[in-house]
């Protein structure tokens, strides 16, 4: 998904990108390969006619009076066409002159080059130069009163140079700028040109794999090129919630924020984007290497802009000490007046729960539906997007906190869409106030991710049926109540369609024979679940027999839409508390921890602002899930790195030690639910359409 996500950005980006390509930029960038002066003037006329470059100027400057998110959805828009000349720095520019008497001054059609450190942009096609002088002044000249020299380099689609000052006084001072400033604005538009590149890359790579043949197959159907392009879909993702991000924020009421942000993009969008270019060009094969093909223009552009726009790994280091400090990226969704009939009520029940004692809460949160909001009535409140985040919020405000129902909240809905009414009455309240537990007998020692391989047999008996077979990897099965169990109920049907859903008594059942296993930790959470015929009623089948498949992978028409925290991951925050005493090198690791947690937090804010407008889930969800693993299990591991040798004496101190558990324990977490190259591959083949 690109930059915008109102209707408004959608429509905008779809109209600048059918336009830039029209203008045929890679033709465009060929033909003026060794012209090192090459202005691309017919495609500055086309970006002036359409005010492309002066969106972010007010109209009272002659410009479209748009915020610097509209510029940056333009930008993006125009760096996936490849769209080449002079338009991020007069972007920039304009977006940094605003309102000022300066940018009067210079007049409609004026095209301002910007300097940042020793290079000037665009210089072929200035008509006038931003510069700092040795005091820090910034100052606007116009072309008469410097030298210019144009160079080629390694972006062919840009040209780049040096200016020498002739005449100092023909200069326009521009009071309030700094190199702090222009760096930050240069950041913010430069995120989104990487977006555009990243996703650009992303869509050339799936649509080669998706048509180029070898050994008899389509290349997408090889796992190698299914995962590079799926890593290349989490890093378009990343880089696209960065971008849009700093662009939301730039220029806002709160200086501190913008300056977060900017060091999130830093640390992430212009790696990222080479990233996805040199994946590109891997998937591409020989055809990505020729000049003849547009990737390696795509990669010259990524290339350029990282080493435009800083080092990552300065801007990781001033995330560590922004985070150190206390900062945060702080989200918040606004809902637009949409929370206006509703907000009053659930924050007098929220502060009325609030008010019970502790062992009383759980039960008020299933009264009032607040515990599973998302489910239907009686058990839920049906609830929308709006009114889920109104009660994640006051809740939040009322400082009380969710139970977990863990696997209940696998088993309960499948119950609540396909169960009978007397399995609802006689499981779901139970379950949600705490007084049954569940686990889960679906994985088996030969079918792990791969679940319609399974074999637990169920044979029929009179008034129900008799299962026998081994199950592993069982959380809580030691005190589970309740298990939901996939077992095979016909063996001459394909494999996914001879599953049966059943509900088996824990405590109550014979032969049953539940043995914990040693995790790397060295507890036991979870078990092997040996099943010797045991004996499950008919009343306790989930739907029909054969529906096992499509009943294990319910989930409720009504998703639940979850409120974006702010808060870092625990790894990350951990690793923020041990980073005063940690070297340089460990703190940029840091840094790269705090980006990383924050760009999942992002996904999450983007995937509740496309369920509030009514769309269906982007792929922002599948890439929050595979981004937030890695971001615990390499956050963890870094914890521990910051203990140094401490860490093989783990036993001496209470607090290294629970930080040595933390990171064996996390090392699960790339497996249970679907291992991430299986989560990659449902990537592949769902969201990018990949065959099978």
């Amino acid at each position: 998904m690109s930059i915008g996500i109102s209707d408004e950005h959608v429509e905008l980006a779809d109209s600048l990108r059918k336009w830039a390509a029209s203008l045929d930029g890679p033709t465009v960038v060929r033909a003026a390969e060794h012209d090192a002066g090459a202005a691309f003037g017919d495609v500055w006329s086309a970006v002036g006619d359409l005010g492309v470059a002066t969106i972010g100027l007010p109209e009272s400057a002659g410009g479209g009076g748009g915020s610097v998110l509209d510029v940056a959805v333009a930008l993006e828009a125009c760096a996936h066409e490849l769209l080449p000349g002079p338009l991020l720095g007069p972007a920039v520019a304009a977006v940094l002159l605003g309102e000022s008497p300066v940018a009067a001054a210079l007049g409609e059609g004026a095209v301002v080059a910007l300097g940042l450190s020793d290079v000037v942009w665009d210089v072929p096609s200035a008509t006038h130069v931003l510069l700092e002088d040795s005091a820090g002044t910034w100052t606007v000249y116009p072309r008469s009163a410097v030298t210019v020299t144009s160079h080629p380099g390694i972006d062919l689609s840009r040209r780049f140079g040096s200016v020498r000052v002739d005449e100092a006084t023909a200069g326009l001072g521009v009071p309030g700028l700094d190199a702090e400033l222009v760096r930050r604005t240069a950041v913010t538009l430069g995120a989104a040109e990487a977006a555009g590149v990243a996703r650009w890359c992303l869509e050339t790579a799936v649509e080669y794999a998706g048509v180029r043949e070898q050994f008899g197959q389509k290349i997408g159907s090889f796992q190698a090129i299914k995962h590079l392009c799926a890593e290349m879909l989490e890093t378009a993702e990343s880089v696209t919630a960065a971008a849009w991000d700093v662009a939301s924020v730039a220029f806002g009421p709160d200086d501190e924020q913008w300056a977060f942000a900017a060091d999130v993009a830093a640390a992430t969008v212009f790696d990222g984007a080479l990233s996805a270019a040199k994946s590109c060009i891997q998937v591409l094969g020989g055809i990505g290497f020729t000049f003849e093909h547009d990737a390696h223009l795509y990669y010259r552009r990524a290339a350029a802009l990282r080493a435009l726009l800083g080092s990552s790994d300065d801007a990781a280091a001033r995330l560590t000490e922004r985070a150190v400090d206390g900062v945060r990226r702080r989200l918040a969704v606004d809902l637009d007046g949409r929370d206006a009939g509703i907000r009053d009520e659930v924050r007098a029940s929220a502060e009325r729960i609030a008010g019970l004692p502790d062992e009383e809460r759980r039960a008020a949160l299933v009264e009032a539906g607040y515990l599973t909001p998302h489910w239907p009535a009686p058990y839920g409140l049906g609830a929308d997007a709006v009114t889920q985040i109104v009660i994640d919020q006051e809740l939040a405000r009322a400082d009380v906190t969710r139970p977990d129902i863990v696997i209940a909240g696998w088993a309960l809905p499948t119950i609540l869409e396909h169960g009978t009414d007397e399995q609802r009455e006689r499981f779901v309240r139970p379950s949600l106030l705490g007084e049954l537990i569940w686990c889960q007998l679906f994985s088996e020692p030969g079918s792990g991710s791969d679940l319609a391989s399974l074999r637990t047999k169920a044979v029929k008996v009179d008034g129900g049926w008799k299962l026998t077979g081994q199950k592993v990897w069982t959380s809580v099965a030691q005190k589970a109540d309740w298990g939901i169990c996939l077992a095979r109920t016909d063996a001459d049907v394909p494999q996914h369609r001879g599953i049966t859903y059943f509900l088996v008594d824990m405590k109550n059942s014979s032969g049953i024979d539940v043995r914990p296993l040693r995790e790397i930790t060295g507890e036991a959470l979870f078990n092997e679940v040996f099943l010797d015929e045991v004996f499950v009623p008919d009343e306790m089948v989930v739907a029909r027999p054969g529906d096992g498949w499509k009943l294990a992978r319910t989930t409720l028409a009504n998703e639940r839409v979850a409120m974006a925290t702010s808060r870092l991951s625990k790894s990350t925050e951990r690793a923020v508390a041990l980073a005063a005493s940690a070297s340089p090198a460990q703190r940029v690791a840091v840094g790269r921890s705090v980006a990383l947690s924050t760009v999942c937090s992002l996904l999450g804010v983007r995937t509740v602002l496309r369920s509030l407008s009514g769309q269906g889930p982007g792929p922002e969800s599948s890439v929050a899930k595979l981004l937030g693993v890695r971001n615990r299990q390499e956050g963890s591991e870094l914890v521990v790195a910051l203990h140094g040798d401490r860490a093989v004496v783990a036993g001496a101190d209470e607090e290294v030690a629970a930080d040595v558990w933390e990171m064996l324990n996390t090392r699960c977490l790339s497996i249970a639910g679907g291992t991430t190259q299986i989560l990659r591959n449902v990537a592949g083949e769902r969201i990018l359409g990949l065959p099978r």
